[in-house]
C-alpha cells in the first residue's frame, strides 16, 4: 500500500514539502498521522478494544499481526486500527481489498501538502485527522 514520503519541489507561491508521517487509520476510516514516531501504546492506550496492524506484515490467509505495544512507528508506514476479536481470523482477500480501500481513500482527502516560506514554517509534532469524504455509497462500510 501506499505512503507518505519525502519531496521537495517548487512552485509560483515558493518552495513545497511532502513531508514524511506515521499514518493511522482508525475503524470509521480517519486518518491520524504523526509527525514523529512514537511507541504503538500511545495509540493503543487511546483504543482499548484494538491493535495495530501493519500494511507491510498483511498475507492473505494468514492473521493479521499486531504491532508490539513497545515498538516504535516507523515515518512512511500506514497501520490499521482494527477490533481485538480479529486478531485471530485468518484475513480474506476481500478483507485485504477493504483495507486497501480504505487506506487509499483516507490518504487521498489527506491535506499534508504544505508551503513553506519565509512568513509560514509548519509545525514539528502536530497530529492531524481527517476524516475521509465517502466516494461511493456501496463500497465504503
Amino acid at each position: 500500500m501506499g505512503a507518505c514520503s519525502s519531496v521537495e519541489g517548487s512552485n509560483k507561491a515558493g518552495n513545497f514539502t511532502w513531508e514524511s508521517c506515521v499514518n493511522i487509520v482508525h475503524l470509521d476510516g480517519t486518518l491520524q498521522q504523526l509527525k514523529k514516531p512514537l511507541k504503538a501504546w500511545h495509540v493503543l492506550s487511546q483504543n482499548p478494544n484494538c491493535f495495530l496492524c501493519s500494511s507491510e506484515s498483511m498475507n492473505v490467509g494468514s492473521t493479521m499481526q499486531g504491532v508490539d505495544p513497545s515498538e516504535e512507528l516507523q515515518l512512511d508506514h500506514i497501520y490499521f486500527l482494527v477490533p481485538r476479536i480479529r486478531s485471530r481470523v485468518p484475513l480474506s482477500m476481500k478483507d485485504l481489498g477493504e483495507l486497501a480501500f480504505k487506506a487509499n481513500a483516507a490518504l487521498a482527502h489527506n491535506n499534508n501538502l504544505i508551503f513553506n516560506n519565509n512568513n509560514n514554517k509548519a509545525s514539528s509534532n502536530k497530529v492531524v485527522r481527517k476524516k475521509p469524504q465517502r466516494t461511493h455509497p456501496i463500497l465504503i462500510t
